[in-house]
């Protein structure tokens, strides 16, 4: 059976520490919603409305290339972890890109009217907010470092450490896209990866 409180108690404590009042706090405002495979989470220029972590299932944001007719894949999201898109749920302006649902998924979200709620009205809570803030900088930090310092094999290899099992649970060619390269590149990381063991 699935235990909201202490759920959340695991997540949100990884990013800031709520006493169990400041959580009970929040736990009305908390809930499940579920998606089949191909739902989308949230779709380019609508405000995200909603801050969710990944009970079950796996979820990609991308974006539509004009230039190429290509969906390319920015940042994966699977279970425990926050799926939102950030900067348009802070700013509350449209989003720029989608986020789909690639497995049937289930969430726990909070409405971004509710978070402010508790930002307003709980120094515990505002200091959440400022350490989420800090989590999401660093995670685009890190996108942006990696693209720009490392191999396609060097961030495959970080990918599998985020989602180890990705590979039996969504399609190469979207890892591919997330990596930047072809299929054909992929399967020649994977083997030289199995060869060295």
């Amino acid at each position: 059976m699935f235990e909201k409180e202490e759920f959340l108690t695991r997540i949100l404590n990884g990013i800031g520490d709520l006493s169990p009042e400041n959580l009970a706090l929040s736990l009305p405002f908390w809930h499940r919603k579920s998606y089949n495979k191909a739902d989308f989470f949230n779709q380019q220029h609508i405000v995200c409305k909603d801050l969710g972590i990944v009970l079950s299932g796996i979820f990609r944001i991308y974006y539509y290339d004009e230039s190429t007719g290509e969906e390319k894949n920015i940042y994966f999201f699977s279970e425990e972890q926050f799926v939102v898109s950030f900067r348009s749920f802070v700013f509350q302006h449209p989003c720029r890109y989608y986020i789909q649902a690639l497995e049937d998924a289930e969430i726990l979200f909070i409405s971004y009217e509710n978070l402010q709620y508790l930002y307003e009205n709980s120094k515990a809570w505002e200091k959440f907010g400022r350490n989420l803030a800090e989590h999401f900088f660093n995670q685009s930090q890190v996108r942006t470092e990696d693209l720009l310092f490392l191999s396609h094999e060097q961030r495959y290899v970080n990918l599998l450490q985020d989602h180890p099992n990705i590979l039996q649970r969504v399609q190469a060619y979207h890892v591919a896209s997330y990596l930047g390269i072809k299929n054909q590149s992929l399967s020649r990381i994977r083997k030289r990866l199995l060869s060295k063991g």
